[in-house]
């Protein structure tokens, strides 16, 4: 069946969230590899999202990173200002509760992040560092806490490793080469965010939520949620928040506006929020995974059609996150 005709009797108005078994996703045999492609294209044409398990990250590295960042946000607020993204020229580095606002109809993010990508760092075993050229720039890494770097840099990077590994599939989900994605995420600009969510009990302020209503930017998301606190709600096509409550063991995979540009809206990039109504506060780590700055997100083979023209203006993948980076955090407060 073709991708357009896929998107044409997809089912949007999702109630549940599949969970897709990762064990073999390094598997040599090519009907095994197309099967995995088979459950993946499915969610990313009806839902947008899925959890993934067995996804090969060692829980040693999930639990060393979450307690550094629970460590950072305990800072006092003045150490943690002294690398606030809106001092530091690329973004990068903490922002403040409702610093951000990623609903244009929200009165701000009710949450604190710390952002950064992927550097070399000389005591990492070199192999685990992919090769990269990004243009983000520098870092900026709390001064009071000499083994959060590390902490961070070794879970990033296995988890960008993971990402690697899912281009692969997505292609094949789209009836493509195994490796066309290659030369378009061979340097990936792939951001990370160690993410605080303080308790709303009591929303008073609806339009101030953990974080409002939105799509990703990249191509994709892989989320880790702290088990216990339900706070992340997906957008069926009915408009109903569908719960994604944190599984152990499993991440969250969420497709973003890159691969939506890149399959002409084939594949969904789904509306989300996150609303913390527990006594306590949540964590949570999302790495975005983008394409090579320089790539163009123009529509793949297959998914335009006199039935279904062009939806998106053609743009680069690191403008297009730029100017996402720009509206988010331009003078809110």
């Amino acid at each position: 069946m073709s991708l357009i005709h896929s998107a044409a009797i997809a089912q949007s108005s999702f109630q549940t969230i599949p969970i897709i078994n990762l064990s073999q996703i390094s598997s040599n045999d090519p009907s095994i590899r197309r099967a995995l492609a088979k459950e993946i294209r499915s969610a990313c044409i009806n839902v947008g999202f899925f959890y993934v398990a067995n996804h090969g990250v060692p829980e040693t590295l999930i639990e060393e990173f979450s307690s550094r960042s629970k460590e950072f946000f305990a800072l006092p607020l003045e150490s943690k200002l002294k690398i606030d993204n809106k001092t530091t020229p690329n973004m990068m580095g903490y922002s403040a509760l409702l610093s951000g606002n990623n609903d244009p109809k929200g009165g701000g993010d009710f949450q604190e992040g710390f952002e950064f990508t992927g550097e070399p760092f000389d005591s990492l075993d070199q192999t685990e560092i992919p090769e990269s050229s990004h243009s983000i720039g520098r870092n900026a890494w709390p001064s009071e806490l000499p083994r959060f770097r590390e902490a961070a840099l070794r879970y990033y990077y296995a988890v960008v490793n993971l990402g690697k590994l899912l281009f692969p599939i997505f292609a094949l989900a789209l009836d493509l080469e195994e490796d066309y994605f290659d030369q378009k995420t061979n340097n990936a600009a792939a951001l990370m965010r160690s993410l605080r969510y303080p308790p709303q009990e009591e929303v008073t302020d609806e339009h101030i939520i953990g974080i409002g209503s939105h799509t990703d930017w990249e191509c994709f998301t892989i989320l880790w949620q702290e088990p216990g606190i339900q706070a992340l709600q997906v957008l069926n096509s009915d408009k109903e928040w569908i719960d994604a409550p944190p599984i152990p063991g499993t991440f969250v995979i969420n497709l973003g506006d890159q691969f939506a540009r890149w399959t002409n809206g084939i594949f969904k990039s789904t509306v989300h929020r996150a609303i913390n109504r527990s006594n306590l506060y949540r964590y949570s780590i999302p790495l975005f995974m983008g394409a090579n700055w320089d790539a163009k997100l123009e529509p793949i083979p297959g998914c335009v059609s006199p039935d279904r023209p062009l939806q998106y203006e053609v743009i680069t993948a690191g403008e297009y996150v730029k100017v996402k980076l720009a509206d988010t955090y331009k003078q809110h407060s």
